[in-house]
């Protein structure tokens, strides 16, 4: 049973930072691509960050650029996001979810769906809520 537990939300002050941690199980972790995607009130979900089985970030969105660092410990089965000089408009909750195809990614169709919805993965997690505010 694919099981996908993120931790390290919190209320943060604006410049300040955040570790997320997502902890897999249930399936080949090593093997696929995997994602941070966020869905901020009253918002459409948006992906963060897409990053490779060997560990290499493909996609960042612009908004985050510069602030935040995808990345993954394939021997502990378990993906992070670092996030830096947080933002007002970071407040979002802040999904890991699994990319939909067995073999490969279908992340070069997902990069032009619109709007992404968590359906569009096979796995996700419940999600963890950050909160950026003064």
């Amino acid at each position: 049973q694919v099981q996908l537990v993120e931790s390290g939300g919190g209320l943060v002050q604006p410049g300040g930072s955040l570790r997320l941690s997502c902890a897999a199980s249930g399936f080949d972790f090593s093997t696929k691509w995997m994602y941070w995607v966020r869905q901020a009130p009253g918002k459409a979900l948006e992906c963060v960050s897409v990053i490779r089985p060997n560990g290499d970030t493909v996609y960042l969105a612009d908004s985050v650029k510069g602030r935040f660092t995808a990345s993954r410990d394939n021997a502990e089965n378990t993906l992070y996001l670092q996030m830096t000089g947080l933002r007002n408009e970071d407040t979002a909750v802040y999904f890991c979810a699994k990319d939909r195809l067995e073999y490969g990614t279908a992340w070069w169709d997902l990069r032009k769906r619109s709007p992404l919805l968590l359906t569009d993965f096979s796995s996700w997690g419940q999600g963890t809520e950050v909160t950026v505010s003064s």
